[in-house]
């Protein structure tokens, strides 16, 4: 089966590393410049450097349908920049993974076969066939056939005792300017990132996951890197346990309502 995922930032690309493992064909899509701090599992960050490479699997941006399909029949992940999800009418996709955008984007139903969202935003039954849970907790990662995710509370989720502390925001509107880089570890107090010449703190001490790249244009308060108190540097590298469990509802859900439409049956 010929697989969508609108979006290739960490979550989508922990999703794609499960189901290409598992022998899916993925065709991922994403915008003209994509934000995901944590781009070194990120498989969006083919659109700026061409190639990509998470946990042994390589991404490469496609202009287009025809390139896609070359690159699928080598054994990779296509990614293009159409946020609209215009490929949908070049290839035959029998499933679409809707981005997690906390609210529906313009999925629907009738996108094919198959049509699986993350998180909140959706029901399933009206936006897609089944839902999966993204939130930290005991859900994360269960297949929804009946209503929808849980809210966004606007709070992220616990890691090693922290929640909204983990989080670098800008201080300011204007050019991103990282001062650490991922995997370096930093200390409460120290400074990890500027816009504008306007410093930003960090508020704990940890490992650096995630930063926006030099010059990406943010706005004040928007989330731009990410710093794990577990201090595993291994974590930068690897797909999250929450982008596993994604990954893992998602393909619960292609089994699921692919037996049911009688799609294996092909």
């Amino acid at each position: 089966m010929l697989v969508l995922i609108k979006g290739a930032g960490d979550l989508a690309t922990g999703t794609a590393v499960r189901l290409h493992r598992a022998g899916f064909s993925v065709v991922m899509t994403d915008i003209a410049q994509p934000t995901a701090v944590r781009r070194t599992v990120s498989f969006s960050q083919c659109i700026y450097d061409g190639v990509a490479e998470v946990e042994g699997i390589t991404a490469r941006r496609a202009a287009n349908g025809e390139e896609a399909s070359a690159i699928l029949a080598a054994g990779e992940i296509p990614v293009l920049v159409d946020p609209e999800a215009r490929i949908l009418d070049e290839l035959p996709f029998g499933a679409v993974d809707a981005i997690l955008a906390k609210r529906n984007l313009g999925t629907s139903l009738t996108d094919a076969p198959i049509v699986l969202a993350l998180g909140p935003g959706f029901t399933a039954g009206v936006d897609c066939h089944g839902v999966v849970e993204t939130m930290r907790g005991h859900d994360l990662g269960r297949l929804i056939l009946e209503g929808s995710a849980i809210p966004n509370t606007g709070v992220p989720g616990d890691v090693g005792g922290y929640t909204k502390e983990r989080i670098i925001r800008a201080p300011a509107d204007g050019p991103f300017e990282p001062v650490a880089r991922i995997g370096q570890k930093v200390e409460l107090g120290d400074v990890v990132a500027k816009v504008n010449g306007v410093p930003v703190a960090a508020q704990l001490t940890g490992i650096v996951r995630g930063m926006l790249p030099a010059g990406i244009p943010v706005t004040k308060g928007m989330k731009s890197g990410d710093i794990d108190p577990r201090c595993e540097v291994r974590h930068c590298f690897t797909v999250s346990d929450k982008a596993r469990a994604i990954g893992g509802g998602v393909l619960e859900g292609l089994l699921y309502f692919g037996r049911r439409t009688g799609l294996w049956n092909d």
